[in-house]
């Protein structure tokens, strides 16, 4: 029988002859975990991998040697301003070639779905919403996000201020917001503090987080949707 486990913290649990068959784990937290006489089996693992050991085998330089998108994937949870920096530096210029790729496209390639998902444009609509909700309100205090905002599907019910439901905005523009958006981040890392850093904010539909962790959010968001545009970008030609 499916069940879904969304937004719980299982620390610290056992599972015990439990069949964990075609199951699907999703921005969860595995650090520290032991697994004894698992099955794996056409096993896909995707995200970031720091001492991973198989058998007795460590395969973290082997997995890390062999990803395109490392080091960058092991830099997304900076703890201080000059890695957030660096970090930041690193994905706006692999954005910087996404979106060149992009700029070659006609408008009509850049608002195509790819086997379903956000088109080129709609990946930017939806970062300047994750900039807005992670930063621009809850860290530098604004009151309303910008009215081209694409919230994903289980979010889009929200009453999100300054959202307009209508906009259709085209591809020059939301790339200026989105620009603006990305400079006034890079500004920000660029002279935070540690104090900074241990605030707590509030964050609209989540709940209270420290700015750090706000600013993590932007990364990990400025990243897995880097990767699936570049995805998309490879099947746009």
């Amino acid at each position: 029988m499916r069940q879904e486990f969304e937004d719980q913290d299982l620390t610290d649990s056992v599972f015990w002859g439990v069949h964990l068959k075609n199951v699907l784990f999703r921005d969860a937290d595995f650090t520290g975990s032991t697994m004894f006489h698992v099955l794996l089996k056409d096993v896909t693992i995707d995200g970031g991998i720091d001492r991973l050991v198989i058998n007795g085998v460590d395969v973290t330089d082997v997995v890390n040697q062999g990803d395109p998108w490392y080091p960058l994937r092991s830099m997304l949870m900076p703890k201080d301003s000059a890695a957030a920096v660096d970090a930041w530096d690193l994905l706006e210029t692999r954005w910087g070639d996404a979106l060149a790729r992009a700029d070659a496209l006609t408008d009509e390639q850049r608002r195509q779905s790819v086997d379903g998902e956000w088109s080129f444009i709609e990946t930017l609509r939806h970062l300047v919403m994750a900039m807005d909700k992670w930063f621009t309100l809850p860290v530098l205090g604004q009151t309303e996000l910008h009215p081209i905002i694409l919230p994903n599907r289980g979010s889009n019910d929200f009453p999100w201020p300054g959202r307009d439901v209508a906009a259709d905005p085209t591809y020059d523009e939301v790339r200026t917001v989105r620009a603006e958006r990305a400079a006034r981040f890079g500004a920000f890392i660029a002279s935070v503090t540690a104090d900074e850093l241990a605030r707590t904010t509030t964050v609209l539909e989540n709940g209270e987080a420290t700015v750090e962790q706000c600013l993590h959010v932007v990364f990990e968001e400025e990243f897995e949707h880097l990767r699936y545009a570049m995805r998309d970008l490879d099947r746009l030609g």
